[in-house]
């Protein structure tokens, strides 16, 4: 079966095995799987272990926009005779210019296999006590896999069955469809984008030119 006949597949068995033949899930399962452990072996839960999943949920939309806006939507510079311009920022823009190539979706492995070493190292050095620290990287891990699940199915043709999905499904699609000037957050709708402006009525907002090829209009 070719990729595009697995990916136009609506059937969720089927996405999820779409979903395994790539190295992303793979890498932040394995840390997810390895805190998991990790932290059952530990032992010492405190009642600050609870206020780690809780201050990320809550922080979570804000460091997706963040990410979107100042990372992926980087607009290549000059420096010093050099092109600054990463391989995240690069990957993000050929993910606009085709919504629908899954190689395109997930965060790069390239990017993981620097980014994972340093959430365990922060995991590890920045926590008062290990089993704290294995709590947050337990957090952020399910959460990584949170992100690149909902992503990956919003590109699919799967359609949304709950008002919870089909709300954050519209909401990803009009950033990739209507204007990449807005709508910013991918797991969620009405967070941070609304906090920080970026998710007016989309009946009021242009459809962009630009949408499928970033900072064209400045020549980019």
């Amino acid at each position: 079966m070719s990729t595009t006949e697995r990916r136009r597949s609506v059937d969720l068995t089927a996405m999820a095995a779409e979903f395994r033949r790539h190295p992303s899930p793979w890498l932040i399962g394995g840390v997810f799987i390895g805190a998991l452990v990790a932290r059952v072996l530990a032992g010492d839960w405190q009642w600050t272990d609870a206020l780690v999943p809780v201050i990320a949920l809550a922080v979570f939309p804000l460091v997706e926009w963040v990410i979107h806006v100042v990372i992926l939507h980087w607009r290549p510079r000059h420096v010093v005779g050099m092109t600054v311009d990463s391989l995240l920022a690069r990957k993000h823009r050929a993910h606009h210019a085709d919504p629908r190539d899954v190689s395109l979706i997930f965060i790069p492995w390239q990017t993981l296999l620097w980014l994972l070493p340093v959430l365990v190292a922060i995991a590890v050095l920045a926590f008062p006590r290990i089993g704290l620290g294995l709590t947050f990287l337990l957090t952020v891990s399910a959460l990584g896999m949170v992100y690149e699940w909902t992503h990956f199915l919003i590109h699919t043709d799967y359609k949304p069955r709950s008002a919870t999905y089909r709300s954050v499904w519209r909401h990803h699609r009009h950033h990739h469809y209507r204007n990449e000037h807005y709508w910013f957050t991918v797991t969620t709708r009405g967070t941070a984008d609304r906090l920080l402006g970026t998710e007016p009525d989309a009946d009021e907002v242009p459809v962009s030119a630009t949408a499928r090829n970033l900072h064209a209009a400045s020549g980019q």
